[in-house]
């Protein structure tokens, strides 16, 4: 089986089984390359349905995840969206099928860099990559219309929602212990409006000290 029928076996079995109708979101998932973002030993897996080990001992999400969180931040061709955490800059390959600019920002300086470069060489001109903590979001560059985070925390940081535009989401598991909530927080003229997708186990959200 070539990748390209691996791409379109997965987005059959894994995606659309589950639920996912976004036409976009499955057509992002069909075009990027997920065995261009894991390491050479495991590319044979890379349409697996789990996550997979990659350098500074992270791991690339699975992929029903990442289309799950995609969907869910409902993004349009002319949104900006930030995405906090990186990892191998697969799910900001997808997110840039979708949107008009995506800013990823990668805590690991390594793994920042490589998926700086891996991006360019493969041609997404929308993606920037940046070392930092994303906790802290990118307020020089906000408001943003969409901002995923797939990392869990007991609640969203104040710095993330605060660099929401109006009718902006946030993506982002909440609570603790191996399973999370995947929720999805819009901003609205009354606050914030929250909607649940379910049970995920994610790793935990990691701040920087100052």
């Amino acid at each position: 089986m070539t990748f390209a029928e691996a791409r379109e076996r997965m987005v059959r079995e894994q995606i659309e089984a589950r639920g996912i109708s976004d036409a976009r979101v499955k057509q992002a998932m069909r075009d990027v390359p997920r065995e261009a973002f894991v390491p050479e030993s495991l590319k044979s897996h890379a349409y697996d349905d789990r996550a997979l080990p990659i350098e500074a001992a992270q791991t690339i999400s699975q992929p029903y995840i990442v289309a799950l969180m995609a969907e869910a931040a409902t993004i349009g061709p002319e949104d900006k969206v930030l995405e906090v955490g990186a990892g191998s800059g697969y799910a900001a390959a997808v997110l840039s099928r979708l949107a008009a600019e995506v800013v990823a920002i990668e805590r690991h300086a390594e793994l920042a860099d490589l998926a700086s470069r891996r991006l360019t060489s493969l041609g997404y001109a929308n993606v920037r990559v940046l070392a930092g903590d994303g906790t802290r979001g990118f307020p020089d560059e906000a408001p943003f219309d969409a901002i995923l985070v797939p990392a869990a925390g007991g609640k969203p940081p104040q710095a993330l929602l605060d660099q929401l535009a109006d009718g902006g989401r946030l993506v982002m598991p909440v609570g603790g212990g191996i399973y999370q909530t995947l929720i999805r927080l819009t901003r609205t003229p009354a606050g914030f409006a929250r909607d649940e997708y379910g049970s995920v186990a994610f790793v935990p959200l990691i701040a920087d000290r100052d």
